[in-house]
């Protein structure tokens, strides 16, 4: 299985945050997936780093991103087109999450998320939180 790890998912593995749950753990620590980390992730840890609202050690991560041999996704012109195409979600600003939402999908990759406004896309997720199973999103009614 290929997964791509939201920003939290990562970090929250990185530091053996509890709110990562078993079934995602256990995803993420089984050598036959593909785990794959975002630019899109690094730059907004990076981002959070600057303004103040996290406080984290980017080279360490990215360190451990190496050791662990997770791959690092870049940001493809296939990854902005598939972000043209996805629904407008009026309650779902963060442009972090769309342009990862958009890579999952181009990737064909499960994406590893706690956020609530997933469900809205046509995207293939895993919670993190619990034993959940990975389904397939789809946009809600009322969606534009």
């Amino acid at each position: 299985m290929k997964l791509l790890l939201d920003t939290h998912a990562l970090l929250w593995w990185m530091t053996g945050d509890p709110k990562l749950g078993a079934a995602a753990m256990a995803l993420i620590s089984d050598r036959k997936n593909t785990i794959l980390v975002s630019a899109v992730t690094l730059w907004e840890i990076q981002m959070k780093v600057r303004i103040r609202k996290l406080q984290a050690d980017l080279g360490a991560i990215h360190g451990q991103m190496l050791v662990q041999d997770f791959g690092l996704l870049a940001i493809e012109p296939a990854h902005l087109i598939a972000l043209g195409a996805l629904p407008m979600d009026p309650e779902h600003k963060d442009p972090f999450d769309h342009l990862l939402i958009a890579q999952a999908i181009t990737e064909g990759a499960v994406f590893l998320s706690e956020d609530g406004h997933t469900p809205k896309y046509p995207v293939q997720y895993l919670t993190c939180s619990g034993n959940g199973v990975a389904k397939i999103g789809t946009p809600t009614a009322g969606t534009p």
